[in-house]
């Protein structure tokens, strides 16, 4: 099963965005995106609403609950 990080960055991959775009339509840094990617952390139910929205994807898709 793919891990969070691995889903947000082949999606932002997929949409041609940099992590500074994805970023800017979060409302975060570069920083939390890479940290995102890197499964240093994973972001809160709130910024999961946003990135799949942003990356026109189901939440249950980012969460690894469906693929």
């Amino acid at each position: 099963m793919e891990s969070i990080g691995i889903r947000i960055r082949n999606l932002r991959l997929e949409k041609g965005l940099s992590q500074p775009q994805l970023a800017k339509m979060v409302g975060v840094s570069k920083g939390v995106i890479s940290f995102w990617e890197n499964d240093v952390n994973e972001p809160k139910a709130s910024y999961i609403k946003i990135l799949a929205t942003c990356l026109e994807v189901s939440a249950d898709y980012l969460l690894g609950l469906e693929d």
